[in-house]
């Protein structure tokens, strides 16, 4: 599954940059971008995201985290764990030129997660293995701090639907019910380091 979520992002990140020189080559600007989002290091959360111009003030961004750690008791058993993949795509208006100041944008954002024993997100003792999707709105804010280098800020609101079998215990393998929620509220927050091409 990795390695296809791998490639097809791979595939077509070469398709959208590819258009977006052709198409842009007699604009000024950068056409893409890598980033990495700060706030989600601290959660042991890896990531990266790639954002291609495709008009002199629309841009389309991906990015991709995974947290593929679990943490285990002197017993054996899993402790609170928060494992998931992430892939959020966004399509970004910029109220100046791209990767300059005020955007605004519609992400769609999808994931897979096994979190367990985690009291704010609701399991506590207990287990949801799932996937989630959904839509939301965000704004953001970048600033540019050399040739290469911006610091990019956003947030976003949307709506969230959550499919997860629920297990009675961090460790148990025996499904006790499948729970279906419809979340609405925060489902952005960046602070990222952006790499300007």
């Amino acid at each position: 599954m990795r390695k296809v979520v791998y490639l097809l992002v791979l595939l077509a990140a070469s398709c959208v940059q590819g258009y977006a020189q052709s198409s842009l080559e007699n604009e000024r600007g950068a056409t893409i971008a890598l980033k990495t989002n700060a706030l989600y290091w601290p959660t042991a959360t890896p990531n990266v995201g790639m954002e291609v111009r495709w008009a002199s003030k629309w841009t389309m961004e991906a990015e991709i985290g995974l947290n593929p750690f679990a943490s285990k008791k002197d017993d054996g058993s899993f402790a609170r764990s928060t494992k998931h993949f992430r892939l959020h795509p966004e399509i970004r208006y910029w109220f100046t030129e791209s990767f300059y100041k005020h955007f605004i944008g519609l992400h769609v954002p999808f994931l897979i997660y096994n979190v367990s024993d985690v009291r704010w997100l609701g399991t506590e003792d207990e287990r949801h293995q799932g996937w989630g999707t959904g839509a939301g709105l965000s704004y953001g804010y970048s600033w540019v701090l050399g040739k290469h280098w911006n610091l990019e800020a956003s947030i976003g609101v949307g709506y969230l639907y959550l499919n997860s079998d629920v297990y009675p215990c961090t460790h148990c393998g025996t499904k006790r019910k499948t729970v279906k929620k419809h979340y609405v509220g925060p489902t952005q927050a960046a602070l990222s380091a952006v790499y300007v091409f």
